[in-house]
């Protein structure tokens, strides 16, 4: 609508040209038929005088929203312009027989013109009303997108930091390396992950940055069974879109009991259509830990996320059954 409203402002100005072109004609035909002088001065005298209370009401009065002082402003201005104007357009006629006809017939033709610019006026109010709500509501989806990454940040870094920390207690000479590749998620996150898009490549370094972290944490526990099939790694998306569905994966993998336990993750992008497929097992009977349950936001917001930045475009299924958890995502950028 917003691109409707910048056509009408550059369309606009040529209505207004035609429809006093058109005015003008029909005015010299109108003289022409009553066997009157059709003199330039008369067809513009009267046509100045039809524009004069159109364009009052147009550039003054209804841009200014005083209701009740137009009451009675509108009435005057009409009323005053057809006098002047029958009095005037009486030296173009020598004689008058009934001048008050002349006067009321001169009066419904300035109001008629008047509606026509009336129209024009309540069009392009429309479109712009339009505007201003469609520039509120995309602020208003900007501010809870920005709300909801804001959200999703400090989820992603407890669940690494809760990793850190568990190999720190276990004095694992690993420690080091996970904080360093902490720090790079801390950087994504701070710099990319405040932007609206990034290229596809800068978040698939991250998601493999986050399942190397783990997989150096969790050793044999946990096999990852990573795919990708990327025809563009400059292609633009959200930061941090799919990475609460693999931090979920992990979270649940890692309470089984036992070694290999597996996550299948395919991601793919082919001619802007991008799919997501998260497959992870977890045991039903399992007692979560109150943080984790907690930070189970991630994928409620990423959801969220997904309604307002692709509300017609994606599709997010996730299913759990038969001990089997999982994610499918389409999204046409």
């Amino acid at each position: 609508m917003s691109n409707s409203y910048n056509k009408w402002l550059k369309f606009e100005p040529i209505l207004h040209i035609l429809f006093w072109f058109f005015a003008l004609f029909f005015q010299y035909l109108k003289f022409l038929g009553l066997d009157l002088e059709a003199s330039p001065m008369h067809c513009f005298t009267e046509m100045g005088f039809n524009m004069i209370p159109a364009y009052l009401l147009y550039l003054w009065i209804l841009p200014t929203k005083t209701s009740k002082p137009s009451l009675v402003i509108i009435p005057l201005m009409f009323i005053l312009n057809a006098w002047i104007y029958t009095l005037i357009d009486s030296n173009f006629h020598f004689e008058i027989s009934h001048p008050w006809h002349a006067f009321f017939i001169t009066l419904i033709r300035h109001v008629s013109f008047s509606l026509f610019i009336f129209a024009l006026f309540a069009i392009k109010h429309m479109y712009k009303k339009q505007k201003e709500i469609e520039d509120i509501s995309s602020k208003e989806q900007q501010a809870q997108l920005r709300l909801l990454k804001s959200q999703i940040n400090p989820h992603f870094l407890f669940n690494t930091l809760n990793t850190i920390y568990a190999s720190a207690l276990e004095k694992d000479e690993m420690t080091p390396e996970l904080i360093l590749k902490l720090s790079d998620n801390f950087r994504y996150i701070l710099h990319e992950g405040q932007k609206n898009t990034v290229p596809i490549e800068k978040e698939v370094i991250h998601i493999k940055d986050y399942i190397n972290l783990q997989e150096k944490r969790l050793s044999d526990k946990i096999i990852m069974n990573w795919h990708e099939s990327i025809d563009n790694y400059q292609q633009q998306i959200p930061p941090l879109l799919i990475i609460s569905f693999i931090e979920n994966a992990f979270k649940y993998s890692s309470m089984l009991i036992g070694q290999g336990h597996e996550i299948n993750c395919n991601l793919s992008l082919e001619n802007n259509h991008l799919i997501f497929f998260c497959e992870n097992h977890y045991n039903l009977n399992q007692d979560i830990d109150k943080n984790w349950k907690e930070s189970g936001i991630g994928i409620q917001n990423t959801t969220k996320r997904l309604k307002l930045l692709f509300p017609d475009k994606h599709n997010l299924a996730i299913n759990a059954q038969n001990e089997t958890f999982t994610v499918n995502l389409s999204i046409e950028l």
